[in-house]
């Protein structure tokens, strides 16, 4: 009789627990900042990839660095993110998304700078929420350049990376991940923000080169079933937010890009519900779509901060009606002239991104071409030319028709009248998209 008495009791017991967390969840959620029925704006600003003056001066170690990199404005960017807020501050968003990459290679000086300019922007009064990608921890290629000398620098580690974001995030989180750095979010009563955690990086120290790919572990979905779940009880759209693409956003780029058991996660994503998952890393402004049924899931991939064509998502959300998602580019015309700024660069910036840009394009490719070794020297720059500027558009979201220019320039017609390769497979399949202009999308909301 003792025995079942004691049963019963740590029965109720349990019980009594699990009630009291679930409560404590909800409590969040009733307290979300913004109310039931009213129109949301997310800005998403992906990779923006900061890198701290602190960490480098001018020399060849530096150079080398900045012209070695993928077209990355890493010498600029303080002020392409204070420009960034400065458009914050004048289109008064309710919603900042980061989704991974916040620092160059987890440099912890760039990290406190950058944990600084998040809370400048929640000082405005729009919450900003966070997810690590593969360049922000343990990241073995953390380095102070200075002068013609690299040195290797300590990055941080995940529990760092949630105590220096705790404001951001981690800290009103509503429900989180014990097998990852993920999170579930309710900044809106009616929205509510999955922020997974996909990047590997449990390595990283025994490397001797950042984990580039992703993935989510069985412990993690099994974790987003609950998460929707709970959504789902309280009558709340969730957005799926994570670095790593969940589908291919190009048959040719795409390893190490698309996480590894992306099937497996667009079925849980799917089978829960969710329309919508905001994603960067790539760095090409896409938009691709996978259909199950009479379900389809939509990858918005938003182009990096800090290369051109320097642009960031908004994503407007209408309780009645559904998710409109555009883009627009940094205007740092309005921050060069609000704090007189000299600096050439800056003054002509549309310029100076653009043949930035362009010239890291048509240098790698022009590298690429060497490596084949069948090509002239004036064929290999006809089509490194060709592929550099196709890059400008493609980077920027536009294909189709908007790239048929190509079709006549001298490098384009060597590339098809060669043999199979890379850069002939790659600008080839900038012409099979589904999409024309990949800055701008409206998906109606699903409705039961």
């Amino acid at each position: 009789m003792n025995i079942k008495r004691s049963l019963t009791f740590l029965f109720s017991f349990l019980l009594l627990l699990l009630s009291s967390g679930c409560d404590k969840s909800l409590q969040q959620v009733i307290n979300a900042k913004i109310k039931t029925g009213q129109n949301i704006t997310f800005f998403i600003a992906a990779d923006p990839h900061h890198l701290s003056e602190s960490t480098y001066t001018e020399g060849k170690a530096f150079d080398w660095f900045l012209n070695s990199g993928d077209g990355k404005l890493i010498n600029y960017t303080d002020e392409i993110i204070d420009a960034f807020t400065l458009d914050i501050i004048v289109r008064k968003p309710d919603v900042l998304i980061i989704p991974g990459d916040l620092t160059c290679n987890g440099e912890r000086e760039s990290h406190l700078e950058m944990v600084e300019k998040l809370k400048c922007i929640e000082d405005l009064g729009v919450p900003v929420y966070v997810i690590p990608g593969n360049h922000d921890i343990d990241n073995p290629w953390a380095r102070h350049y200075l002068g013609d000398e690299m040195i290797k620098i300590k990055s941080i580690g995940p529990d760092e990376f949630v105590e220096l974001y705790e404001p951001f995030g981690y800290g009103e989180a509503v429900y989180r991940d014990n097998s990852s750095l993920s999170y579930l979010a309710a900044p809106s009563e009616d929205v509510w923000l999955l922020m997974l955690d996909t990047a590997k990086y449990n390595r990283n120290k025994v490397r001797t080169s950042p984990e580039m790919g992703g993935a989510i572990d069985p412990g993690t979905l099994e974790w987003i079933k609950e998460c929707c779940q709970l959504a789902k009880e309280n009558n709340a759209e969730v957005i799926t937010v994570m670095h790593h693409s969940l589908m291919d956003h190009s048959d040719v780029v795409n390893e190490n890009y698309t996480i590894d058991n992306s099937q497996e996660v667009m079925d849980v994503l799917i089978e829960c519900g969710i329309q919508l998952v905001l994603t960067g890393h790539i760095h090409i402004q896409d938009i691709k779509s996978y259909s199950k049924g009479e379900s389809i899931i939509y990858d918005v991939a938003t182009s990096c901060l800090v290369a051109y064509p320097n642009q960031y998502g908004i994503l407007e959300f209408s309780p009645n009606n559904g998710y409109k998602y555009h883009t627009d580019r940094v205007n740092m015309e309005r921050y060069v002239r609000e704090n007189n700024i000299q600096d050439e660069n800056l003054v002509n910036f549309k310029n100076y991104t653009r043949n930035f840009f362009y010239r890291r394009s048509y240098d790698k490719y022009y590298d690429s071409l060497l490596e084949i070794s069948q090509f002239s020297d004036d064929e290999m720059k006809a089509i490194a030319s060709t592929v550099a500027t196709l890059n400008l558009k493609y980077f920027a979201g536009f294909r189709n028709e908007n790239m048929y220019g190509a079709f006549d320039t001298e490098g384009f017609n060597i590339l098809l009248n060669t043999a199979p390769c890379f850069v002939k497979s790659y600008v080839l399949s900038m012409f099979d998209d589904k999409y024309t202009d990949n800055n701008k999308i409206f998906i109606p909301l699903k409705w039961d």
